[in-house]
């Protein structure tokens, strides 16, 4: 900032003074009412008010293996850019949302502790910290607007009768303002507000005020011989903005160690220095109602690892639950009104199942499985939001991420029952890729016949981990760009120590599947270097044009006229065989393939459009395979690995990377990199056609 810069007029421009008035708005109970006529939603349970939080984003349908799928935009995290999208959990969270639904339409869901179980790192808490965060956003919106109340007594005598002096007393538990309503007279209210709405949300009021609220209620009613139009006179109504650093209806509970864990930091605790002041702990005026409960009531609580809760926890947590009550010390039964969500990890969730005594738990919770992805595509993403040029400002060589993705998804894989199907064939049909004799449905029987898949495996924390020491020491070291390599040996290196690999032969099966992702990467990027050296349009061209020429001669049993000498000869069978034979058609079938690619060509002639190999993905394939055979001798990619390159060859090994470079996502330096891996397995001989 410069020193002639007048700062207020710099944060002034930027200021929203109307927006501030909106969120500080205060008015009578009568204004109140004009609002909730106006506008019922403001009226909504903290269950209805999340559920239209995650509709209001959209969602989007599609179907998966013939299953229909919602995605629900809300979770990818529109609020903060996408600082804590999940990915490849839309059936876990479909079942979530599912769940909120029924209970916002009160059908019993809302009685019970929305429990997210799964493995560590498995996104349980992201998922809460999402729907924290986006009922506090929500609530500074006009669309999930909600207000409370505060008690405002002018005259000093009466304020300091009931409220000890103070003029002003806001409601603890941010309670509804229709609550102010006595029994008696809601029925007839409902009904009125309600009359000739036939849509959207019906106003309704449950529960008693918290006992300081109703203490004054009660107070006021007596000072004004029951006049319950008095009382309400001393209510201002204001417009309620949830926070959880502010605490106001979003709250967090940890557990801590026994000696320090206190059933009070849930229900409240006395206020002793109040005692003296009221004369009796038990004047609610005296107790401090901010547990977790009560400033998490009209908003949501998050329990982190609940089922570490000591049992004195749990007969609160039930209750809360079932009743929607919680006991503050020496109080009655308080109201509340707020979602509760735990999540909690594999092994305590077992300790659930085999204690009998927690039976009343297990009866009062709703749990939502939040398994590992088992989905290649949805795995990359997690590490591509943390590891992408714009955050690191480092090289990352192609196909780096996706084989420690790999990796990753292939621990979680339980081992397809089907003998002729390896772990690597069923992720790349879970990743949706179509291979000869699977269909859809045969996915699905793979999906089903499937007990844990996802419960276990190899965390995304281990993978983020291990991509930043390899990133850490690349940039350390004389490495200019990180490859697979280096983050495969790093995942490799660090299961010597992994803590929660619990036997020797899990580790022996993780390293064995390291050697399956090495494998699979080295296929990959031959088929690039070979794709890239026999990428020369023009030649493909012209063999594409040879080749077709034989075959139109072959099928209509003419003779091919030869280019050079002017003769008509036989049509060149070991052309034509040196070109289907890449694509493994066999002799017995050549005669249908050559039969094939003209019935091909001769069905776009029809339509008038022009035949072009690209549109033919396995002759496409054929002839690039077969330009690189024949090219690959004149190119001597072998010489890389020796230290001498004679300059034709230099010239012709640029073009390649230059087209690695432009068609594959490479740099220099990860051109360079990958065309010296392929030439050394050239060197070895080491070659296997694809």
């Amino acid at each position: 900032m410069s020193s002639s810069m007048d700062i207020k007029s710099f944060i002034g421009g930027m200021q929203d003074l109307e927006k501030h008035r909106k969120f500080h708005w205060t008015g009578t109970f009568q204004e109140y009412l004009d609002v909730v006529r106006e506008n019922p939603e403001v009226t909504r349970n903290a269950f209805q008010r999340l559920y239209d939080l995650i509709q209001s984003f959209g969602m989007e349908e599609y179907v998966e293996f013939k299953k229909k799928i919602v995605s629900y935009n809300f979770f990818k995290d529109p609020i903060d850019n996408g600082k804590d999208a999940v990915f490849g959990l839309d059936v876990s969270l479909m079942k979530l949302v599912n769940v909120l639904k029924a209970a916002a339409q009160g059908y019993g869901p809302e009685k019970r502790v929305i429990l997210l179980h799964g493995p560590v790192g498995s996104s349980k808490s992201t998922i809460a910290r999402l729907i924290k965060k986006g009922v506090e956003w929500y609530s500074h919106t006009e669309e999930g607007a909600l207000y409370t109340f505060k008690w405002s007594i002018d005259d000093a005598d009466l304020a300091k009768k009931i409220l000890g002096g103070a003029k002003e007393f806001v409601s603890p538990m941010h309670e509804e303002p229709l609550k102010l309503i006595p029994y008696d007279y809601r029925k007839k209210f409902v009904e009125e507000i309600n009359r000739g709405r036939k849509e959207g949300h019906r106003v309704a009021i449950e529960g008693d005020l918290c006992p300081p609220t109703q203490f004054i209620f009660d107070a006021l009613m007596n000072h004004y011989s029951g006049d319950w139009t008095k009382v309400i006179d001393h209510v201002k109504v204001t417009r309620l903005l949830l926070s959880e650093k502010g605490r106001v209806g979003i709250g967090t509970f940890q557990p801590k160690d026994e000696k320090n864990q206190d059933s009070t930091e849930l229900t409240g605790d006395i206020n002793y220095r109040k005692i003296a002041e009221y004369g009796s702990d038990s004047d609610p005026r005296a107790f401090n109602f901010d547990g977790e409960f009560n400033i998490a009531n009209r908003g949501v609580v998050e329990f982190i690892e609940v089922l570490k809760l000591d049992v004195a926890f749990l007969y609160d947590l039930l209750g809360a639950s079932q009743e929607h009550k919680v006991k503050p010390k020496k109080f009655p039964q308080t109201d509340i009104d707020e979602v509760i969500i735990g999540h909690t990890n594999e092994p305590e969730y077992r300790k659930l199942q085999n204690n009998e005594f927690m039976e009343a738990l297990r009866d009062r919770t709703v749990k939502i499985d939040v398994p590992y992805i088992t989905k290649l595509n949805e795995e990359v993403k997690i590490y591509r939001k943390d590891f992408n040029p714009r955050k690191i400002k480092a090289s990352i060589a192609p196909h780096t991420i996706e084989m420690a993705s790999m990796w990753a998804v292939l621990t979680r894989l339980e081992p397809p029952k089907k003998a002729n199907l390896t772990l690597l064939q069923k992720l790349k049909l879970y990743n949706g890729k179509t291979l000869p004799g699977f269909t859809e449905d045969n996915v699905r029987e793979l999906r089903k016949e499937t007990t844990r898949e996802g419960m276990e495996g190899i965390s995304p924390r281990y993978i983020q981990d291990k991509i930043s020491n390899a990133l850490v020491n690349s940039k350390e070291g004389s490495v200019a760009c990180l490859n697979p390599f280096m983050v495969l040996n790093e995942l490799e290196g660090g299961l010597r120590h992994h803590s929660l690999i619990s036997s020797e032969e899990r580790r022996k099966h993780y390293r064995d599947l390291l050697q399956v992702v090495k494998q699979e990467y080295e296929d990959i990027v031959k088929s690039e270097v070979q794709r890239a050296i026999s990428a020369d349009e023009e030649a493909m061209a012209r063999l594409c044009a040879n080749y077709i020429d034989n075959v139109k001669a072959f099928t209509q049993r003419e003779r091919v006229k030869n280019k050079f000498t002017g003769q008509d000869e036989e049509p060149d069978e070991r052309l034509m065989r040196s070109i289907e034979e890449k694509i493994d058609i066999p002799e017995s079938r050549k005669d249908d393939f050559r039969r094939e690619v003209m019935n091909y060509i001769g069905a776009l002639a029809l339509e008038g459009r022009q035949f072009d190999y690209k549109t033919n993905e396995r002759l496409h394939k054929a002839l690039e395979l077969k330009l690189f055979e024949d090219q690959k001798d004149t190119i001597k990619l072998t010489s890389l690995v020796s230290s001498v390159v004679d300059q034709a060859t230099q010239e012709k090994i640029d073009v390649v990377k230059a087209r690695l470079i432009k068609y594959y996502g490479y740099d220099e330096v990860s051109a360079t990199d990958v065309l010296n891996y392929v030439a050394s397995i050239f060197a070895r001989g080491d070659v296997k056609r694809k």
